[in-house]
């Protein structure tokens, strides 16, 4: 009976080795915040997909609080990058999650990838080496050709500047006809 007697733990500690860090309840927290985090992520994505098709069938990218997918999705990042670093939290990794760390990298590559492909400009500025990278990509673009390239304009954006210029244009050409010989004799 004295074996009965061992305190129980929410899960087997796993061997370890003199230089691993031992693992704390902070630590598995992370684990189990990750996989809420991450099913908290796909059931936003699809509710706010189908508010944005209500709302007119507007892009993602639209929606008004789409920073706070964002928001979201770098506190995934986060904390898959903290259990990745910490080697000691492997062996409860490949017990909670389906394909274990190999999948779990996998994972977080992905949702590191959909961040720096969806972060704004002021989310973008955190990472020096990306905003040069930005601008070394910029500069290479002939701005002459298009002249909305890196204006931040959306198609709507676009249309409309482009059939203001075209009104301004006949408004112009209308005021240099050439008026009526009466009007030149007067001078």
């Amino acid at each position: 009976m004295e074996q009965n007697e061992q305190k129980p733990t929410a899960m087997p500690t796993p061997e370890k080795s003199n230089t691993a860090k031992p693992v704390t309840k902070e630590d598995l927290w992370y684990i189990d915040n990750y996989l809420v985090l991450r099913d908290y992520y796909d059931r936003t994505i699809s509710r706010i997909a189908a508010r944005c098709v209500r709302m007119g069938n507007i892009a993602l990218e639209e929606y008004p609080f789409y920073s706070y997918i964002l928001d979201v999705l770098e506190e995934i990042c986060d904390t898959g990058n903290y259990i990745l670093s910490r080697k000691e939290l492997y062996p409860y990794v490949e017990r909670k999650i389906a394909g274990g760390v190999k999948s779990l990298q996998n994972n977080v590559n992905l949702y590191q990838q959909e961040l720096q492909n969806n972060s704004s400009p002021e989310m973008v500025k955190q990472d020096p080496q990306e905003l040069n990278k930005m601008k070394e990509v910029l500069g290479q673009i002939d701005k002459s050709v298009d002249p909305t390239v890196g204006a931040g304009m959306n198609m709507d954006d676009v249309v409309n500047k482009l059939l203001q210029e075209s009104q301004q244009e006949k408004v112009s050409e209308q005021q240099n006809v050439p008026q009526p010989k009466q009007n030149n004799g007067e001078q």
